[in-house]
């Protein structure tokens, strides 16, 4: 199919060159020859009157016009993988499909710790793959690297629907030898006590409450950071450290391990989690079931 005068197969390998930088990767991923992707390559660069990829010893870099281009090309063929993908129907006891989440281990934990039992009862072929949060989380919606993104609401994209989820308020937690916790940390805890503290990828370097904090001019200081939740209350068996932990997390935690949690010292808001789909796949059957899933177990909450 021409649009334009450009051939639409040959957005596909655009793509892929420009990730890879080889012509010979890009062969092999898009299961052609080289001398078939050596000449779409000429075709692209013909079209676009711009070298696209110039070689530098045994890697080819993106020209700075390839680089503009490429968040919009992503954007594009993750709309028509969407489109081309969405099933007309979707029955939950037979399906085998599998879906791909992108959440946190707080969500694993909170959320699909409850959800999994209903959904294996209600669903038993369908399989979930969860992926850990990262920097590029809207672009890989949006090139349909993943099906739904679980994060906070200020994460999310303003170019694809959103399901409001829950909202997770804060607490600070420590072990139960800790004398901080004894009683209810003040302010001059968070300025001064160490802390373990949970980094999400290497751009969005802090969690939601840090964020808040940092916000309203509290810079905690933090003598381990880790980039899971789970690890955290573990962490902080026989320290002196503090933790910022959402509040369901603290109360699991401290049903079984020498966690006192309490309320922050300071007011931050609550943390709303939202459910994004791309806009495309808003009427995929199959997201729909699974959204639906994700609100009922939000209204048992």
């Amino acid at each position: 199919m021409r649009y334009k005068g450009l051939d639409l197969n040959l957005l596909q390998a655009l793509d892929v060159l420009i990730e890879k930088g080889s012509v010979t990767r890009a062969a092999k991923l898009l299961h052609v020859s080289q001398p078939a992707i050596s000449a779409a390559l000429a075709r692209l660069r013909l079209h676009f009157d711009d070298a696209l990829l110039v070689q530098h010893g045994k890697q080819m870099i993106p020209t700075p016009f390839a680089l503009q281009l490429q968040p919009g090309l992503k954007a594009v063929l993750g709309e028509l993988d969407a489109l081309v993908s969405t099933p007309a129907r979707f029955d939950p006891a037979r399906s085998t499909r599998a879906f791909r989440v992108m959440a946190s281990d707080f969500i694993l934990i909170s959320v699909l710790g409850d959800l999994l039992p209903q959904i294996e009862k209600n669903a038993p072929g369908v399989r979930l793959a969860v992926i850990p949060p990262n920097d590029v989380a809207v672009q890989m919606l949006e090139a349909g690297e993943i099906d739904l993104l679980i994060t906070p609401s200020n994460y999310v994209s303003q170019n694809h629907p959103v399901m409001p989820l829950f909202e997770e308020r804060h607490v600070i937690a420590g072990c139960q030898s800790n004398p901080v916790v004894a009683r209810q940390p003040d302010l001059d805890d968070l300025a001064n006590a160490r802390f373990i503290s949970v980094q999400i990828g290497r751009a969005v370097n802090t969690s939601f409450a840090n964020h808040e904090l940092r916000q309203m001019g509290i810079n905690i200081n933090s003598a381990l950071t880790t980039t899971t939740f789970a690890a955290v209350p573990q962490l902080l068996i026989g320290t002196g450290n503090l933790a910022i932990l959402h509040e369901s997390l603290a109360r699991k935690a401290a049903r079984y391990l020498p966690i006192r949690y309490w309320p922050l010292p300071v007011e931050i808001p609550a943390m709303r989690e939202v459910i994004q789909c791309h806009r495309a796949r808003a009427q995929d059957p199959g997201l729909v079931w699974l959204m639906d899933q994700f609100r009922a177990w939000s209204d048992r909450r």
